[in-house]
């Protein structure tokens, strides 16, 4: 498990505010509180999408958070553009944000692959599941996004049940949806939400 402490700055860009930095403090002690061990390093990869399962309370984003920063890695997340207006703009790109143009005629999926090509670094956290409660199929967005950025895929985790959270495989996506995610199905199966739900592959 890394140390490595991050002050969730990224290259070429300015530093964090206080006001992001106190939000990432309280979001990193309530992680803490719950007691996960954080296992996994950093992947060698300058661009990839953790994709974070299970998603089953408001809870896991605080905690998804924390993981996160005891891993060294600074992730970012999918917003409506209409989050970033002022006085939020700068604050919403600080702790991560990015904007995407829902009602655009270019599909959000290859507004990210644009996005992603254009940063020496990027990673993307999506909880493919969607919604915090039990669903049956999870939404694609992720695997698409990563097959027209051309990047990995891996697998993050928080399992509540064994109060270990962290990275798993890494998934190099070839256009066959099935054959590529069985292993992270297999991975997750067992693992329990904070609500006691599995896994809805």
């Amino acid at each position: 498990m890394s140390s490595q402490k991050s002050d969730f700055t990224v290259p070429g860009e300015p530093p964090m505010g206080f006001l992001a930095r106190m939000v990432f403090r309280l979001l990193v002690f309530i992680y803490r509180c719950h007691k996960f061990t954080a296992i996994g390093e950093k992947p060698a990869f300058p661009k990839f999408i953790i994709i974070a399962v299970p998603h089953t309370s408001n809870w896991d984003f605080p905690n998804y958070v924390g993981l996160t920063r005891e891993l060294g890695l600074r992730t970012r997340f999918m917003a409506k553009s209409s989050l970033f207006k002022w006085p939020m703009t700068r604050f919403m790109a600080q702790v991560g944000g990015v904007p995407v143009e829902r009602d655009s005629t270019r599909d959000m999926v290859q507004q990210m692959a644009d996005k992603i090509a254009q940063s020496k670094e990027f990673i993307l956290t999506i909880a493919p599941e969607g919604t915090r409660s039990a669903s049956t199929r999870w939404r694609t967005g992720f695997y698409h996004i990563a097959m027209a950025a051309n990047i990995p895929i891996v697998c993050g985790f928080m399992d509540y049940g064994s109060r270990r959270a962290g990275l798993g495989p890494v998934i190099h996506p070839t256009g066959d949806y099935e054959k590529d995610m069985a292993p992270a199905f297999a991975f997750y199966e067992g693992m329990t939400g904070l609500r006691g739900e599995g896994l809805k592959s």
